[in-house]
């Protein structure tokens, strides 16, 4: 069997990683570089600034309107007591792992308490849904309804089990049926949410692959041709070919999240736990610069406090 390259590459080493990240100057550096790749820039727009150090930390103060601005200020590092260096590893952690790093591990991996593992993650999981957020698939598409969580004891099995979250997984493949990019949507099995999905998440030209739930017609409002096949349902429907890259997908998602997590709070936190799964899917092909790239989208996201973190998504 053909060595899988995509599988296989090396990625981002731990100790490549602390040669070029293994001291808070380095990261400082690294973070700064990633802000302002041609030089600080205030948000008022000039470009004029001194610089100075305060407790350790560096600071800018504009020329013009005289604001001082740290490396952090603005940013989903804004306000942490964190040291950069930590905040790095987490990332790293996250960005290299096969499956999932759950709180408990990156804890463990951080020294620190279990209370700050979660919220640093969530944190980072919130940058990797903000910058999925407008990702849009195209060309030939599979998708299928799928749910996180099991069964509750009592409850209702099956589609609308008061215990289960229900999401949209949605597949770009090349003419060879290999999977490209992906899209996970938790939303319900509506018309009218399926056009908002589409509307939001695909782009013409477009062939959509479903099965026969109803919900899929939509599609058709956005102009795109759809391809659909009734299943019938039961375990046969898994292996049948049209389908083979969304149910690998959401195979291998279920195992990492069974994998990783003894529980979490399906309905307040999917939406997160799926973002960070199809960031780290859709930049699968060059690991070593996925790290960069998380970086990057962490300083261009604004900050996001321990409130914001834990409010209810109630409105998804």
């Amino acid at each position: 069997m053909a060595m899988n390259r995509v599988q296989f590459q090396p990625g981002l080493s731990m100790a490549e990683f602390m040669k070029r990240y293994g001291s808070e100057e380095q990261c400082e550096a690294a973070l700064v570089a990633s802000r302002w790749p041609y030089g600080f820039v205030c948000t008022c727009g000039c470009a004029l600034a001194s610089n100075f150090r305060r407790e350790g930390r560096l600071y800018w103060q504009c020329t013009t309107c005289r604001r001082q601005c740290s490396a952090t200020s603005g940013t989903i590092f804004e306000s942490s007591k964190l040291g950069l260096a930590r905040w790095f590893l987490a990332m790293h952690l996250l960005t290299q792992s096969k499956n999932n790093v759950s709180a408990l591990e990156l804890m463990r991996h951080l020294g620190v308490c279990c209370k700050t593992a979660w919220l640093v993650k969530h944190k980072l999981m919130e940058v990797m849904r903000l910058r999925e957020d407008t990702r849009q698939l195209s060309g030939c598409v599979e998708i299928d309804d799928a749910y996180l969580g099991g069964e509750r004891a009592g409850g209702k099995v099956g589609r609308g089990s008061e215990n289960k979250v229900a999401f949209m997984a949605a597949v770009q493949t090349t003419e060879a049926g290999q999977p490209v990019l992906i899209c996970l949507s938790p939303r319900p099995f509506t018309k009218d949410s399926m056009l908002a999905f589409a509307a939001k998440s695909l782009a013409l030209p477009l062939t959509m692959v479903s099965d026969g739930l109803s919900c899929f017609t939509a599609v058709c409002g956005i102009g795109a041709v759809h391809d659909r096949t009734l299943t019938g349902g039961g375990a046969s429907c898994v292996k049948l070919p049209q389908f083979r890259a969304v149910n690998t997908v959401l195979g291998n998602l279920k195992t990492a999240l069974a994998g990783t997590y003894h529980a979490f709070d399906f309905a307040k936190y999917a939406h997160r736990y799926l973002a960070e799964a199809q960031y780290r899917f859709n930049r699968r092909f060059d690991l070593s610069s996925i790290l960069v790239r998380l970086v990057r989208a962490a300083v261009t996201t604004t900050p996001r406090p321990v409130g914001v973190i834990r409010v209810a998504e109630a409105s998804r």
